[in-house]
């Protein structure tokens, strides 16, 4: 048991000591490892922030708007693989946590959010602060609880980090009135185990769907992995590493995959998916068995499911959560299980069989793969010298940074594809962005908590000036906890990827994607005690990213000016398969 301030004050009895609530769910915490803790106080929880005041070992970040303490804490879990923990107080602080809960649902991020509640006795008299926090959250949960009892507190913390951390992961939300959080109890310790009836989610795959697997792999002609989230959430990245080099196939990852194979080996052939690249589109559609692991086939990724389905292929599907397999795509071979129980089962088998690959026609699908890759589908302007390409921003700072342990955060749009179509990630955990829900404003405070994680490590935030001023305020906790992170803002004075679709889908009407009023943001930035630079030139580009990755220690906000006309290629229309590629402004 973990000693605290007010322990070490109170005199030592033999007996087990009588705690409060708050107390309760501070022991929980510390039981359970957490350092950081991000949040905001309110009426509702001033008895937990009593008793985290009392205690030292777990580090308290007070943000500025709950919405970025959940982001903040799901920063750190995606770069760490810990569990995340927020604090926010009831009603409009729990409704304010809303959008941070459904992000980290949507990319299955394991997280732990403790949100005050009013006393039992007026739950559902609409009293002051009160809202139905079981209710609005249960869609964007993975399990969530109302603790109407003191006694019941030790054992449902041990379950919600339970239920966060394992099968696919993803956020629980804890109720606490308030009146539970100041009862007292004689505390038994926390629970070193729980039991659940009712979760018991699959590890291990079944071993006869994965040797049907095998024989599926040797026997392709033209044979594709496809890799999601899931390899980097189950930590399979070393095994997903070995197979692709032992078979030599070729591999592609999602938008949430990126990093689990190194991005800059010939064997990756890109992104694949609405802006992906022609090379891992076309292979996607072509081949003949397809290995998907740890992703759901999602709607950006395989576009029109129809269209996908033209072509006859059979699909391996290893996921942990068996309600993503066919769920938008029938698969022939499904494998439950954890992807790294899994993937290391099928190397051992192929390590067994003398058989291989069919190295003919292996080399002949390699000769297809590299015509399309020929095509050079991210090319662009890099010659232009008048104004500064987007492109050319992130390309320049993956070149600086690519043998550094380097992490980069992005907000949604523009600016977040160029980040991961340039900047090539060989490791994993190193790219953390909202997928599944697209959330801006998640940049600044996806680094936040990431530097705290990672102290020694650069982080930068790719934003737009668009999502940036979404969670802007957050460079005021920047400085309190000095966590020097580089905020590097493609402005191009539009919602980017709005305009887009608008010249694009609506004949150049560009309602409302303008903003006529930008702060100035390097007077903002110096505003709140940080560096600003503006940079206009694109000879300007490299002297300003060195001028800010040597101040170390203080955060500094880039001011790009860049191009407003680019746009994001390739792009695959709504209601279009995944091969009907727009490759630039001439297929307009």
């Amino acid at each position: 048991m973990e000693i605290s301030k007010a322990d070490s004050a109170a005199p030592q009895t033999s007996a087990a000591p009588e705690l409060m609530g708050a107390e309760i769910v501070v022991k929980a915490l510390q039981a359970e490892g957490v350092k950081y803790i991000w949040g905001y106080p309110g009426g509702a929880v001033l008895y937990i922030y009593d008793a985290l005041y009392k205690q030292e070992s777990i580090q308290h970040v007070l943000v500025r708007h709950e919405q970025a303490a959940v982001h903040a804490a799901d920063g750190y879990a995606r770069a760490t693989g810990d569990v995340g923990v927020a604090l926010v107080t009831s009603g409009p602080g729990l409704t304010n946590a809303v959008t941070g809960i459904a992000t980290a649902y949507m990319d299955s991020i394991p997280m732990v959010i403790i949100s005050g509640q009013v006393p039992t006795a007026a739950i559902g008299l609409d009293a002051f602060q009160e809202c139905d926090t079981v209710g609005i959250t249960r869609p964007i949960v993975k399990h969530n609880f109302l603790v109407k009892d003191v006694r019941d507190l030790a054992e449902t913390m041990k379950k919600a980090f339970h239920i966060a951390r394992t099968g696919r992961p993803g956020p629980v939300v804890v109720d606490v009135p308030k009146d539970v959080s100041f009862k007292k109890i004689v505390y038994q310790g926390y629970p070193q185990s729980v039991e659940m009836r009712s979760y018991n989610p699959a590890k291990k795959g079944h071993s006869g769907q994965i040797r049907k697997a095998l024989q599926l792999l040797l026997t392709a002609k033209r044979p594709y992995i496809y890799t999601g989230g899931g390899v980097l959430l189950g930590n399979a990245c070393n095994e997903l590493r070995t197979l692709v080099d032992m078979l030599g196939y070729p591999v592609t990852h999602t938008l949430m995959g990126l990093g689990a194979y190194p991005s800059s080996d010939r064997k990756f052939v890109g992104m694949l998916g609405m802006h992906g690249t022609v090379e891992a589109n076309n292979a996607m559609q072509n081949c003949d068995v397809l290995l998907a692991v740890g992703a759901r086939f999602d709607d950006r990724v395989i576009g029109n499911p129809k269209h996908f389905a033209q072509n006859d292929r059979k699909i391996i599907h290893i996921d942990i959560d068996p309600s993503s397999i066919s769920k938008r795509v029938k698969v022939d071979i499904p494998i439950v299980g954890d992807v790294k129980d899994v993937l290391a089962e099928l190397i051992a088998m192929i390590r067994e069989t003398p058989q291989r690959p069919d190295a003919g026609a292996l080399a002949a699908w390699w000769d297809q793969i590299e015509g399309w890759r020929a095509r050079d589908c991210l090319k662009y302007d890099r010659g232009n010298t008048e104004v500064i390409k987007p492109q050319y921003v992130v390309e320049t700072l993956w070149n600086m940074t690519r043998d550094t342990e380097t992490y980069i955060t992005s907000d949604v749009g523009q600016h977040q594809m160029w980040a991961a179509q340039f900047y090539k990630f060989d490791e994993p955990r190193r790219w953390i962005n909202s997928g599944g829900l697209g959330t801006m404003g998640v940049g600044i405070p996806y680094a936040m908590g990431i530097k705290l994680a990672k102290p020694d490590a650069e982080v930068f935030c790719i934003t737009g000036e668009g999502s940036v001023q979404m969670n802007i305020q957050e460079l005021s906790t920047c400085l309190q906890y000095n966590t020097p992170i580089k905020v590097v803002s493609l402005n191009n004075r539009y919602l980017g990827m709005v305009r887009q679709w608008q010249e694009i889908e609506y004949s150049g009407r560009y309602s409302h994607s303008y903003m006529d009023a930008l702060p100035n943001f390097v007077k903002l930035a110096e505003a709140y005690g940080h560096v600003g630079l503006l940079i206009e030139r694109p000879q300007d580009v490299e002297p300003a990213l060195r001028e800010a990755r040597k101040l170390k220690d203080r955060t500094v906000f880039l001011d790009f000016r860049t191009d407003p006309t680019e746009n994001v290629f390739p792009m695959v229309r709504a209601g279009k398969g995944i091969t009907e590629m727009l490759l630039g402004s001439e297929d307009l």
